[in-house]
């Protein structure tokens, strides 16, 4: 959900799951679990999706939609406990470094044509001294 690990994250859904039913006496909505932990729908709801392929919750179909209550929470721990780079971060990660490769070579060609240049002014001052000395 956030940079926080799948862990973490396992024990948020699970703890709205639980405070929400305590509270109402019924499993809570999708919209519910994101009221609680104030995130986007979006955000909970992937991870909802990955909790359920693991058999941590399960949905509940009921007369007012779909619900969500705990199937194991046992298997919570088995989820990582480091954050996991996610696919956006890796490809920001892999243009940033091809980026200052191309910045790198940049400046070396740059470089290469600043020397150049002072060479061939170097070199037209050789040649305007050796002209004004033969005059």
């Amino acid at each position: 959900m956030t940079e926080k690990s799948a862990y973490t994250d396992g024990h948020l859904i699970v703890a709205a799951i639980r405070i929400h039913d305590h509270l109402n006496d019924a499993p809570p909505s999708l919209g519910e679990i994101c009221a609680s932990l104030n995130l986007s729908r979006e955000k909970v709801g992937q991870f909802i999706r990955r909790l359920e392929k693991r058999d941590i919750i399960r949905p509940v179909e009921s007369a007012y939609g779909q619900r969500y209550a705990i199937a194991d929470h046992l298997k919570l721990e088995e989820l990582p406990r480091s954050a996991e780079p996610s696919k956006l971060d890796e490809e920001i990660q892999k243009f940033k470094s091809e980026r200052n490769k191309m910045e790198k070579k940049v400046e070396s060609i740059q470089s290469q044509q600043a020397q150049k240049q002072k060479d061939l002014f170097a070199e037209i001052e050789k040649k305007l001294k050796k002209n004004l000395r033969k005059e």
